[in-house]
């Protein structure tokens, strides 16, 4: 059995992961992201950490549950019917699993991201 322990999420996490998206995503810019991860479930299922983007729009469709609270910049998420939400620094929000539409980084963003990506169906 893991060892029970309260991880704090770092505000100011050093080094990170690097990436660029794949060119079948990306809709305009091509924006570098990063990521910082923090905490992984022994089953893979369940992580967190912060994740940040220079501007850019890509499409996204998601087989997980992400909660996220943008600690800086400013995104507008849009789903396949034109709705738009636009979020910002403070703004704590859910993109529930099967969500389909486009997320566009029009201030550099960062944000707390916690997952939960249930296992592939047979």
């Amino acid at each position: 059995m893991m060892p029970s322990r309260v991880l704090l999420l770092d505000p100011s996490p050093q080094g990170g992961e690097e990436y660029r998206l794949p060119a079948e995503k990306l809709i305009a810019g091509n924006p570098l992201q990063r990521l910082w991860p923090a905490y992984t479930d022994a089953s893979g299922a369940f992580f967190a950490g912060q994740w940040q983007s220079e501007p850019g729009k890509w499409s996204v469709s998601y087989t997980e549950e992400e909660y996220c609270e943008i600690l800086a910049g400013r995104s507008t998420i849009t789903d396949a019917q034109g709705t738009a939400l636009t979020v910002t620094r403070g703004d704590r929000f859910i993109i529930p699993r099967g969500f389909v539409g486009t997320w566009e980084v029009l201030e550099t963003t960062r944000k707390i991201y916690v997952i939960h990506e249930p296992p592939s169906e047979p």
